[in-house]
């Protein structure tokens, strides 16, 4: 039998506290590239979704929670192969959240686990994943509560390249890369922004690289 690459989380085990700086440079040796590109860009998407967080607090999001998510969200990408993000890994790109999943799982932090998962894109559904034989388990993998929302929309603004800062990206740039991937993504964006609004974070224009 095929053993699960998930856990269940323990319904009277308290949520585990994680040790972010301590996780990250478990994996991401400092000094290398793979460790300041993945710090910051999760560092961006922290700060913007608690910008967006505080324009929605009228829903109680968890901010301590959607912080130390957002530093998580990608702390798979050092299993996939991407080299320009100093990345040596055996894995194609899209399974960098199902694998950060796994790893956070075997730490205990099943919640901040969900978060890895589900921020790909707009979130993947078990069909899409069949019908495009995508490289990942067959399971629904969208954002479902407040915080992993906030942190998917969040994230869609910056992209990692070129390293080591990335880019910021404007809402229409999103529009009309997720229209590549059918409508539907285009139509849970577009949901996000009317509530969350587009993030003011940085003076930068959008769609062009952060400072280094």
């Amino acid at each position: 039998m095929k053993q699960s690459l998930t856990c269940d989380k323990p319904d009277d085990e308290p949520p585990a506290q994680p040790d972010v700086v301590g996780l990250i440079r478990q994996y991401y040796p400092p000094a290398t590239l793979a460790h300041e590109v993945l710090v910051r860009h999760s560092e961006a998407v922290a700060e913007a979704a608690l910008r967006i967080a505080e324009k929605v607090a009228y829903l109680n999001p968890d901010t301590r929670f959607i912080e130390q998510a957002a530093l998580l969200h990608d702390i798979g990408i050092f299993y996939t192969r991407s080299p320009s993000i100093g990345c040596y890994g055996e894995y194609p790109y899209i399974c960098h959240g199902y694998l950060g999943r796994r790893l956070l799982e075997a730490q205990g932090l099943f919640d901040h686990a969900r978060v890895c998962e589900s921020h790909v894109g707009v979130g993947l559904t078990a069909r899409e994943i069949v019908r495009q034989l995508l490289p990942v388990p067959a399971r629904d993998m969208v954002p479902v509560s407040m915080e992993e929302q906030i942190i998917c929309f969040a994230d869609l603004f910056f992209s990692k390249t070129p390293p080591p800062a990335g880019t910021r990206h404007s809402a229409a740039s999103i529009t009309a890369s997720l229209a590549r991937f059918g409508q539907d993504k285009v139509d849970v964006f577009v949901r996000w922004l009317e509530l969350f609004g587009e993030p003011a974070i940085s003076e930068r224009s959008p769609d062009e690289p952060l400072p280094s």
